[in-house]
């Protein structure tokens, strides 16, 4: 009867792996976090799924079982949605398709991700996730100094005089477009605190109806949709 039911369940693959290459259980896990293995053609990446004995399984060549290079991930946070829950959207259905072809993602990148610039529920745009404790230091150490760039529709036109209100304040703000009943004003700020640029538009007596947060440092949003994601490029540089 056990037997049987062994036969029904299956193995965990981890187990399966060592012992198919001859390693510890914990090499095993890390070739199937890596990619590296395969169940009758197809990538397994969970080192706990199960296998049953008729499955093929497939170590590719070369593979080493080293741990997963931290990565830091970039996403377009939808408005409305808080930032504590926006992580939920670092799967591999929403990343950027054409990154996608050329990079592969791994279920370990998406977890202990840290978010390093969170945004007030209501804005959208550019959210950073980190594993990599450079990319964190950076951003915790330069906080107070990285420019955040900002694009903010508010209701009406905007003219000179309240324009002007800005001058005194610690952003930056020029009009980028404008029509009868709204206007597009970009603000460019360093280390803005949550509410503040609600704040300074408040004082003016500027009524928000949108913003999106398309910059931080030299890291641009760089074309992503609401929900989509992407990786920091090593080239990059906040």
């Amino acid at each position: 009867m056990s037997g049987t039911s062994g036969d029904t369940e299956g193995v965990r693959l981890a187990k399966r792996v060592a012992a198919l290459a001859g390693c510890s259980r914990r090499e095993a896990e890390l070739l199937i976090e890596n990619g590296a293995v395969r169940v009758d053609g197809a990538p397994a990446l969970l080192p706990q799924s199960r296998v049953l004995a008729h499955q093929q399984v497939e170590i590719e060549a070369g593979a080493r079982p080293e741990p997963v290079v931290p990565v830091t991930l970039l996403l377009h946070k939808p408005a409305g949605m808080p930032t504590d829950g926006a992580h939920q959207l670092l799967l591999a259905a929403n990343h950027h398709e054409p990154e996608r072809a050329g990079l592969r993602f791994l279920p370990a990148h998406a977890r202990a991700q840290r978010c390093m610039t969170p945004l007030e529920a209501g804005a959208s745009g550019l959210v950073v996730y980190t594993q990599e404790w450079r990319i964190e230091r950076k951003l915790q150490e330069d906080a107070g100094i990285l420019e955040h760039e900002v694009m903010v529709d508010v209701a009406g036109p905007v003219g000179p005089e309240q324009l002007a209100r800005f001058e005194r304040s610690p952003a930056r703000v020029s009009i980028g477009r404008q029509a009868d009943d709204r206007t597009g004003l970009r603000f460019a700020i360093k280390g803005p605190r949550p509410g503040q640029i609600a704040h300074l538009c408040d004082q003016a007596g500027l009524r928000i109806l949108a913003m999106r947060r398309i910059r931080i440092g030299r890291v641009p949003l760089a074309g992503l949709l609401p929900g989509q994601w992407r990786y920091l490029s090593p080239h990059e540089r906040f």
